[in-house]
Protein backbone atom coordinates (compact mmCIF):
# COMPACT_ATOMS: atom_id res chain seq x y z
CA UNK A 1 0.00 0.00 0.00
CA UNK A 2 2.76 2.40 0.86
CA UNK A 3 4.39 1.53 -2.45
CA UNK A 4 1.23 2.57 -4.30
CA UNK A 5 1.06 5.87 -2.46
CA UNK A 6 4.69 6.61 -3.25
CA UNK A 7 4.10 5.79 -6.93
CA UNK A 8 1.00 8.08 -7.13
CA UNK A 9 2.84 10.93 -5.47
CA UNK A 10 5.74 10.60 -7.90
CA UNK A 11 3.35 10.57 -10.89
CA UNK A 12 1.57 13.71 -9.68
CA UNK A 13 4.91 15.45 -9.33
CA UNK A 14 5.87 14.54 -12.87
CA UNK A 15 2.54 15.94 -14.23
CA UNK A 16 2.94 19.21 -12.34
CA UNK A 17 6.51 19.58 -13.52
CA UNK A 18 5.48 18.91 -17.15
CA UNK A 19 2.77 21.53 -16.96
CA UNK A 20 5.23 24.09 -15.62
CA UNK A 21 7.68 23.32 -18.40
CA UNK A 22 4.93 23.57 -21.01
CA UNK A 23 3.97 27.00 -19.67
CA UNK A 24 7.53 28.16 -20.24
CA UNK A 25 7.59 27.09 -23.92
CA UNK A 26 7.27 30.00 -26.50
CA UNK A 27 3.81 30.49 -28.02
CA UNK A 28 3.19 30.58 -31.79
CA UNK A 29 3.11 34.22 -32.96
CA UNK A 30 -0.31 35.58 -34.10
CA UNK A 31 -0.51 36.54 -37.83
CA UNK A 32 0.04 40.28 -38.46
CA UNK A 33 -3.06 42.33 -39.28
CA UNK A 34 -3.80 42.67 -42.97
CA UNK A 35 -3.41 46.29 -44.13
CA UNK A 36 -5.48 47.28 -47.14
CA UNK A 37 -4.28 50.62 -48.55
CA UNK A 38 -6.95 53.10 -49.61
CA UNK A 39 -6.63 53.56 -53.40
CA UNK A 40 -5.50 57.01 -54.48
CA UNK A 41 -8.08 58.69 -56.69
CA UNK A 42 -7.15 59.36 -60.31
CA UNK A 43 -9.03 61.21 -63.02
CA UNK A 44 -7.80 58.78 -65.65
CA UNK A 45 -10.62 57.05 -67.50
CA UNK A 46 -13.52 57.43 -69.89
CA UNK A 47 -16.63 59.32 -68.85
CA UNK A 48 -20.08 60.29 -70.13
CA UNK A 49 -22.74 62.55 -68.76
CA UNK A 50 -25.36 65.26 -69.12
CA UNK A 51 -25.47 69.03 -68.73
CA UNK A 52 -27.90 71.94 -68.71
CA UNK A 53 -27.51 75.68 -68.49
CA UNK A 54 -28.14 79.08 -70.01
CA UNK A 55 -26.75 80.72 -73.14
CA UNK A 56 -26.75 84.35 -74.17
CA UNK A 57 -25.48 86.32 -77.16
CA UNK A 58 -22.30 88.36 -76.81
CA UNK A 59 -22.25 90.30 -80.11
CA UNK A 60 -23.88 93.69 -80.59
CA UNK A 61 -26.38 93.48 -83.43
CA UNK A 62 -27.62 97.05 -83.33
CA UNK A 63 -27.82 98.60 -86.80
CA UNK A 64 -28.20 102.19 -87.93
CA UNK A 65 -31.71 102.99 -89.17
CA UNK A 66 -32.21 102.10 -92.83
CA UNK A 67 -34.65 103.92 -95.11
CA UNK A 68 -35.67 102.38 -98.44
CA UNK A 69 -37.61 104.24 -101.12
CA UNK A 70 -39.81 102.23 -103.51
CA UNK A 71 -41.97 103.05 -106.51
CA UNK A 72 -44.28 101.21 -108.87
CA UNK A 73 -41.43 99.52 -110.71
CA UNK A 74 -40.63 97.51 -107.57
CA UNK A 75 -44.02 95.78 -107.50
CA UNK A 76 -44.44 96.67 -103.83
CA UNK A 77 -46.65 99.67 -104.45
CA UNK A 78 -49.25 100.60 -107.05
CA UNK A 79 -47.95 101.89 -110.40
CA UNK A 80 -47.33 105.62 -110.36
CA UNK A 81 -46.98 105.77 -106.56
CA UNK A 82 -44.08 105.72 -104.16
CA UNK A 83 -43.45 104.85 -100.54
CA UNK A 84 -40.70 104.94 -97.96
CA UNK A 85 -39.99 102.07 -95.62
CA UNK A 86 -37.85 102.73 -92.55
CA UNK A 87 -36.22 99.93 -90.58
CA UNK A 88 -35.44 100.55 -86.94
CA UNK A 89 -32.24 99.75 -85.12
CA UNK A 90 -33.61 97.06 -82.86
CA UNK A 91 -31.50 94.34 -81.30
CA UNK A 92 -31.76 90.63 -81.82
CA UNK A 93 -32.34 88.43 -78.79
CA UNK A 94 -30.06 85.42 -78.57
CA UNK A 95 -30.49 83.79 -75.19
CA UNK A 96 -32.20 80.85 -73.61
CA UNK A 97 -31.93 77.27 -72.42
CA UNK A 98 -29.01 75.04 -73.41
CA UNK A 99 -28.81 71.33 -72.63
CA UNK A 100 -27.24 68.12 -73.90
CA UNK A 101 -24.66 65.46 -73.24
CA UNK A 102 -20.92 64.88 -73.36
CA UNK A 103 -18.38 62.09 -73.57
CA UNK A 104 -14.64 62.22 -73.03
CA UNK A 105 -11.42 60.76 -71.72
CA UNK A 106 -8.98 62.07 -69.11
CA UNK A 107 -5.42 61.06 -68.33
CA UNK A 108 -3.75 62.05 -65.06
CA UNK A 109 0.04 61.83 -64.98
CA UNK A 110 0.32 61.36 -61.19
CA UNK A 111 -2.54 59.92 -59.11
CA UNK A 112 -3.69 62.16 -56.29
CA UNK A 113 -2.68 65.66 -57.31
CA UNK A 114 -1.20 66.50 -60.69
CA UNK A 115 -1.70 67.54 -64.29
CA UNK A 116 -4.70 66.17 -66.18
CA UNK A 117 -5.13 66.20 -69.96
CA UNK A 118 -8.16 65.05 -71.88
CA UNK A 119 -10.52 65.40 -74.81
CA UNK A 120 -14.28 65.94 -74.75
CA UNK A 121 -17.08 66.06 -77.33
CA UNK A 122 -20.56 67.37 -76.64
CA UNK A 123 -23.84 68.02 -78.48
CA UNK A 124 -26.27 70.69 -77.27
CA UNK A 125 -29.90 71.58 -77.92
CA UNK A 126 -30.44 75.34 -77.99
CA UNK A 127 -33.66 77.25 -77.36
CA UNK A 128 -32.56 80.76 -78.30
CA UNK A 129 -35.23 83.34 -78.97
CA UNK A 130 -34.87 85.87 -81.74
CA UNK A 131 -36.36 89.33 -82.38
CA UNK A 132 -36.34 90.91 -85.81
CA UNK A 133 -35.87 94.63 -86.11
CA UNK A 134 -39.03 96.62 -86.65
CA UNK A 135 -40.08 98.58 -89.72
CA UNK A 136 -42.47 101.45 -90.42
CA UNK A 137 -44.14 102.65 -93.60
CA UNK A 138 -44.38 106.34 -94.39
CA UNK A 139 -47.84 107.86 -93.75
CA UNK A 140 -50.18 107.51 -96.69
CA UNK A 141 -48.35 104.51 -98.13
CA UNK A 142 -50.00 101.69 -96.23
CA UNK A 143 -52.91 101.33 -98.66
CA UNK A 144 -50.54 100.63 -101.52
CA UNK A 145 -48.72 97.95 -99.53
CA UNK A 146 -51.77 95.80 -98.83
CA UNK A 147 -50.92 92.13 -99.24
CA UNK A 148 -47.18 92.83 -99.32
CA UNK A 149 -44.85 91.06 -96.88
CA UNK A 150 -42.19 93.37 -95.48
CA UNK A 151 -39.06 91.83 -94.05
CA UNK A 152 -36.25 93.32 -92.07
CA UNK A 153 -32.91 93.28 -93.90
CA UNK A 154 -31.16 93.34 -90.56
CA UNK A 155 -32.96 90.34 -89.09
CA UNK A 156 -30.93 87.51 -87.61
CA UNK A 157 -31.27 83.78 -87.72
CA UNK A 158 -31.71 81.55 -84.72
CA UNK A 159 -29.69 78.57 -83.55
CA UNK A 160 -31.20 75.14 -82.95
CA UNK A 161 -28.15 73.14 -81.89
CA UNK A 162 -24.42 73.29 -81.54
CA UNK A 163 -21.61 71.00 -80.50
CA UNK A 164 -17.90 71.06 -79.75
CA UNK A 165 -14.84 68.83 -79.82
CA UNK A 166 -12.35 70.26 -77.34
CA UNK A 167 -9.12 69.50 -75.59
CA UNK A 168 -8.89 69.91 -71.81
CA UNK A 169 -5.87 70.80 -69.67
CA UNK A 170 -6.07 71.15 -65.91
CA UNK A 171 -4.62 70.46 -62.50
CA UNK A 172 -6.19 68.10 -59.98
CA UNK A 173 -6.13 68.71 -56.26
CA UNK A 174 -7.08 65.14 -55.36
CA UNK A 175 -10.82 65.05 -56.15
CA UNK A 176 -11.06 68.66 -57.36
CA UNK A 177 -10.09 69.45 -60.96
CA UNK A 178 -9.64 72.98 -62.33
CA UNK A 179 -9.26 73.11 -66.11
CA UNK A 180 -9.25 75.17 -69.28
CA UNK A 181 -10.68 73.96 -72.57
CA UNK A 182 -10.79 74.92 -76.24
CA UNK A 183 -11.33 73.52 -79.72
CA UNK A 184 -13.68 73.10 -82.67
CA UNK A 185 -17.35 74.14 -82.62
CA UNK A 186 -20.24 73.66 -85.03
CA UNK A 187 -23.94 74.47 -85.17
CA UNK A 188 -26.97 75.31 -87.28
CA UNK A 189 -30.09 77.42 -87.00
CA UNK A 190 -33.67 76.63 -87.83
CA UNK A 191 -35.30 80.01 -88.42
CA UNK A 192 -35.87 81.64 -91.81
CA UNK A 193 -33.15 83.96 -93.03
CA UNK A 194 -34.55 87.49 -92.82
CA UNK A 195 -38.07 86.06 -92.73
CA UNK A 196 -38.04 85.26 -96.43
CA UNK A 197 -40.40 82.47 -97.53
CA UNK A 198 -37.68 80.83 -99.60
CA UNK A 199 -34.87 81.48 -97.15
CA UNK A 200 -33.57 79.05 -94.60
CA UNK A 201 -30.96 79.29 -91.89
CA UNK A 202 -30.33 75.57 -91.66
CA UNK A 203 -26.85 76.19 -93.07
CA UNK A 204 -24.10 74.42 -91.17
CA UNK A 205 -21.69 76.77 -89.40
CA UNK A 206 -18.28 76.05 -87.91
CA UNK A 207 -16.04 77.97 -85.56
CA UNK A 208 -14.32 77.60 -82.21
CA UNK A 209 -15.07 77.40 -78.49
CA UNK A 210 -12.94 78.30 -75.46
CA UNK A 211 -13.65 78.26 -71.76
CA UNK A 212 -12.93 76.64 -68.44
CA UNK A 213 -14.47 75.06 -65.40
CA UNK A 214 -14.16 73.20 -62.13
CA UNK A 215 -15.12 69.58 -61.46
CA UNK A 216 -15.43 67.58 -58.24
CA UNK A 217 -15.49 63.78 -57.85
CA UNK A 218 -17.96 62.35 -55.34
CA UNK A 219 -17.26 59.15 -53.40
CA UNK A 220 -17.91 55.93 -55.31
CA UNK A 221 -20.80 55.00 -53.01
CA UNK A 222 -22.64 58.27 -53.70
CA UNK A 223 -26.40 57.93 -54.06
CA UNK A 224 -26.00 59.51 -57.53
CA UNK A 225 -23.97 56.55 -58.77
CA UNK A 226 -26.86 54.90 -60.58
CA UNK A 227 -24.61 53.18 -63.14
CA UNK A 228 -22.11 51.70 -60.66
CA UNK A 229 -19.29 53.71 -62.23
CA UNK A 230 -15.88 54.15 -60.66
CA UNK A 231 -16.74 57.76 -59.79
CA UNK A 232 -19.42 60.40 -60.20
CA UNK A 233 -18.27 63.95 -60.89
CA UNK A 234 -20.11 67.27 -60.80
CA UNK A 235 -18.92 70.25 -62.83
CA UNK A 236 -19.64 73.91 -63.54
CA UNK A 237 -18.34 75.22 -66.86
CA UNK A 238 -18.35 78.37 -68.97
CA UNK A 239 -17.82 78.46 -72.75
CA UNK A 240 -17.53 81.18 -75.38
CA UNK A 241 -18.64 79.96 -78.83
CA UNK A 242 -18.05 81.75 -82.13
CA UNK A 243 -19.64 80.30 -85.27
CA UNK A 244 -18.63 81.98 -88.51
CA UNK A 245 -21.63 82.88 -90.67
CA UNK A 246 -19.59 84.88 -93.17
CA UNK A 247 -20.11 88.50 -94.16
CA UNK A 248 -22.10 88.98 -97.32
CA UNK A 249 -24.56 91.61 -98.51
CA UNK A 250 -28.10 90.33 -98.41
CA UNK A 251 -30.34 93.32 -99.07
CA UNK A 252 -33.61 91.41 -99.40
CA UNK A 253 -36.41 93.24 -97.66
CA UNK A 254 -39.79 92.27 -99.07
CA UNK A 255 -42.04 90.14 -101.23
CA UNK A 256 -44.83 91.23 -103.53
CA UNK A 257 -48.35 89.75 -103.28
CA UNK A 258 -47.33 87.45 -106.16
CA UNK A 259 -44.51 86.06 -104.00
CA UNK A 260 -41.65 87.75 -105.85
CA UNK A 261 -38.73 88.74 -103.63
CA UNK A 262 -37.57 92.32 -103.79
CA UNK A 263 -34.02 93.43 -102.94
CA UNK A 264 -32.44 96.81 -102.38
CA UNK A 265 -30.86 96.48 -105.82
CA UNK A 266 -34.17 95.63 -107.54
CA UNK A 267 -35.74 98.04 -110.11
CA UNK A 268 -37.72 100.76 -108.42
CA UNK A 269 -35.93 100.33 -105.06
CA UNK A 270 -33.57 103.00 -103.75
CA UNK A 271 -31.52 102.67 -100.56
CA UNK A 272 -31.95 106.17 -99.15
CA UNK A 273 -29.84 105.82 -96.01
CA UNK A 274 -28.13 103.19 -93.92
CA UNK A 275 -25.70 100.45 -94.82
CA UNK A 276 -26.18 97.20 -96.65
CA UNK A 277 -27.40 94.39 -94.47
CA UNK A 278 -24.64 91.96 -93.60
CA UNK A 279 -24.68 88.67 -91.81
CA UNK A 280 -22.44 88.49 -88.76
CA UNK A 281 -20.82 85.80 -86.72
CA UNK A 282 -22.97 83.94 -84.22
CA UNK A 283 -21.29 84.63 -80.89
CA UNK A 284 -22.63 83.49 -77.56
CA UNK A 285 -21.59 82.36 -74.11
CA UNK A 286 -22.84 79.34 -72.19
CA UNK A 287 -22.83 78.74 -68.45
CA UNK A 288 -23.81 75.19 -67.56
CA UNK A 289 -23.70 72.55 -64.85
CA UNK A 290 -23.18 68.87 -65.53
CA UNK A 291 -22.79 65.39 -64.12
CA UNK A 292 -20.37 62.75 -65.41
CA UNK A 293 -20.04 59.03 -64.77
CA UNK A 294 -16.41 57.91 -64.95
CA UNK A 295 -15.49 54.36 -65.95
CA UNK A 296 -12.11 52.67 -65.84
CA UNK A 297 -9.43 53.49 -63.28
CA UNK A 298 -10.50 54.18 -59.72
Amino acid sequence: MQALLRAGTALAGIVVAGSALAADLPRRAAPPPVFTPVPVFTWTGFYAGFNAGYGFGTNDDRRDPTVVGVNGASGLVAPGTAAAIAFSNGRNSTEGFVGGGQIGYNYQFTPGSGIVVGIEADAQYVDFGRDRNRFAVAPGSAAFLAGTQIFNPNGVTGLDYFGTVRGRLGYAFDRTLVYGTGGFAYGAGGGRDFGLPSGSSDDFKTGYAVGGGIEYALPTDSFLNFFRSSAVTLKVEGLYVNLDRGNRTTGAFGATPAGNLVYTNSPGVVLVSGGAARERDTEFAVVRAGINYKFGSY
